[in-house]
């Protein structure tokens, strides 16, 4: 793959939500972004063609919504290919750590046949043990672990809902591929951080022993401890701590991890060259991944949707988006950053979601450099 020096600035098209008759509505809006983006030669007659989303943990309500899956789903099959609609299970506990329950919580969401017109598959089965190792030109892996039936599906199309994420800055296109794609163990090697806990903090409420599927936290006198041999990384207990007690180093275990997050997303599209196409929607823009058991308040108003065949393109043109918008009242942004200032930034001050565009430049998933185009 091209670095990004010589790459030319991709395209990616943008739709806002404005909408005062039926041609103007979301569904046409995607089916404009899916024609404007280039995206009709993804898809070849006869092609098993994967439609990459995130269900959403049950008890969030802001995933997106079957029904803009849906239109996705009818174009793929306008073009004669054989649509599927996936995800891969989860790492933590909760309820998509299994392909039984993962489908259970995707009908609750809406995630059916009867509204999608496609079958729910989970692409790395029943236990997760359904895996395809891709080679790759990366820094931290030579060798990743990706979700069997996306590795094996012959186009791939990502929706993702872009939103903010305590470890990764940002949730969007490169960490739906990222993480989203990998099996549970290929999870555990981009989360290999280790989790402590500061016991000034920590108020032994015990919900990190709740959630821990490792069976690494514990209590000690009324203060939760994580056992380091056991603790796989997931980030699970940080995510529910409702004192923040959990920390790593920030430091020096941060961008290592954005980077194995970015060498994992180019595992899930090396084999499709010409094969895959993004969607990022920004609706709902809240604090957090559609992972946790709960829906925040938004961020920033609602943006619209974007679309490009360049991953890493498509998160910068979707960052730059949100942070050109006043903060939305009452949210976690409580000080309101203003108009071009880092939303993400605010909300998870250790983060480093710039990793994303040098690091996925430098491994040749895409590139920084976009020009946006209005679709009307």
């Amino acid at each position: 793959m091209p670095n990004d020096a010589t790459r030319e600035p991709a395209k990616v098209c943008f739709a806002d939500l404005r909408a005062r008759a039926a041609n103007k509505n979301r569904t046409a809006k995607i089916k404009k972004l899916f024609e404007a983006a280039g995206f009709a030669d993804t898809v070849a007659r006869g092609d098993l063609t994967a439609i990459k989303v995130h269900f959403g943990e049950r008890g969030c309500d802001t995933h997106i919504s079957p029904s803009h899956v849906r239109a996705v789903v009818e174009l793929v099959k306008a073009r004669g290919g054989r649509p599927f609609v996936t995800d891969t299970n989860t790492l933590y506990t909760g309820s998509r750590r299994n392909a039984v329950d993962h489908i259970a919580t995707a009908v609750e969401h809406g995630f059916d046949y009867a509204v999608l017109g496609a079958p729910v598959i989970i692409a790395d089965g029943l236990d997760s043990s359904n895996v395809i190792e891709v080679a790759i030109p990366g820094k931290h892996f030579e060798k990743v672990k990706i979700a069997g039936d996306i590795a094996r599906a012959d186009s791939l199309i990502v929706l993702s809902h872009f939103k903010g994420h305590e470890l990764a800055g940002f949730g969007g296109a490169v960490k739906n591929l990222g993480m989203g794609c990998a099996t549970r163990a290929g999870k555990q090697d981009q989360h290999s951080v280790r989790f402590v806990v500061e016991p000034k903090k920590c108020i032994g409420c015990r919900e990190c022993v709740r959630v821990c599927p490792a069976g690494a936290a514990a209590m000690d006198d009324k203060k939760a401890v994580i056992d380091k041999a056991l603790c796989i990384g997931c980030g699970e207990c940080l995510t529910v701590c409702p004192k923040k007690a959990m920390r790593i180093d920030w430091h020096t275990e941060i961008v290592p991890f954005m980077e194995r997050l970015v060498e994992y997303a180019l595992g899930a599209v090396i084999g499709k060259p010409g094969k895959t196409a993004f969607f990022n929607f920004l609706t709902n823009v809240t604090p957090d991944c559609d992972c946790v058991p709960w829906s925040d308040a938004p961020i920033v108003p609602d943006i619209g949707f974007l679309a490009s065949t360049d991953p890493v393109a498509l998160d910068r043109a979707c960052l730059d988006l949100v942070n050109a918008q006043a903060a939305c009242p009452d949210c976690k942004l409580e000080h309101g950053p203003d108009q071009g200032e880092d939303k993400f930034a605010a909300l998870w001050k250790w983060t480093r979601g710039d990793v994303t565009f040098a690091h996925g430049a430098a491994v040749g998933l895409g590139t920084p450099q976009y020009e946006l185009v209005k679709v009307e």
